[in-house]
């Protein structure tokens, strides 16, 4: 159900459900989980691409494949929660290899929210974005109450979430969910690109780049620019940054190992 593989220093990582839209089961999840876990601990690879087959990027969750719990308690919903959609949103935040979002077709719920927690995000022109969570009755879950007010503000982040309408790939961009769209068959290419010349980075620098980035939207301006100086500190002692400023004084172009 998850295709993976392994490409010029770049995890390829596939939902493979297309005949239910990509509808995230609890083995695919656990499943992505590992993967990005396995990433960032693997310095072959450089860079994550998410993505998906058939027609929809990733329908939301699919709780038919969960274990059965017996009779519901108070706590189960909440523990569940904690366990499967926040798990897999934080293990994409956390990664420590950028993570590319390639929205070949609709993303909606937990989908959606995968996408959002991506560090860059492409989508192919017929893509859409949708909150669903109201058409439901639900409150939305899977951090997207964290990830959309933190990406366009509370009142954008609300009117996605209270009406729940389809937001075409176009509009996501213009509201900057999105990086780029491009068309359909342009989509694997330009997800290749990016993450090719991410994987030919300074992967340590860019791994604290991101991390400093996700916590400066919490932190004041003492803390932000403290952690910064330390991110500094330690990323000098990499043998990319020391490549980065050798090539620089002999006006060369550096040539990074991700260490």
């Amino acid at each position: 159900m998850i295709l993976h593989t392994t490409d010029n220093a770049v995890s390829w990582i596939t939902l493979n459900r297309p005949e239910a839209m990509n509808a995230v089961t609890w083995d695919q999840r656990e499943r992505a989980i590992a993967l990005l876990a396995d990433a960032s601990a693997d310095p072959a690879v450089r860079a994550v691409v998410i993505t998906a087959t058939g027609k929809g990027f990733c329908a939301g969750a699919d709780l038919r494949g969960a274990p059965a719990t017996g009779e519901r308690v108070a706590g189960d919903v909440a523990r569940t929660i904690r366990r499967g959609a926040q798990r897999l949103i934080a293990a994409v935040l956390d990664c420590e290899k950028p993570v590319i979002a390639a929205v070949n077709g609709t993303a909606a719920g937990i989908g959606a929210h995968l996408a959002f927690a991506c560090d860059l995000v492409l989508a192919a022109e017929q893509a859409k974005f949708i909150e669903v969570f109201v058409r439901r009755g639900l409150v939305p879950d899977g951090g997207g109450a964290y990830l959309l007010p933190r990406l366009v503000g509370p009142q954008r982040a609300k009117e996605l979430m209270f009406f729940g309408d389809s937001l075409p790939a176009a509009d996501a961009e213009r509201l900057g969910l999105v990086n780029r769209v491009v068309p359909a068959d342009e989509l694997e290419k330009t997800a290749r690109e990016w993450a090719e010349r991410l994987a030919a980075g300074p992967t340590r620098a860019i791994a604290m780049t991101k991390q400093l980035v996700n916590a400066s939207l919490e932190s004041d301006r003492a803390t932000a620019f403290a952690a910064e100086a330390a991110a500094q500190e330690i990323n000098m002692t990499t043998a990319d940054a020391n490549e980065g400023v050798a090539s620089f004084v002999a006006r060369r172009s550096p040539s990074y190992e991700g260490r």
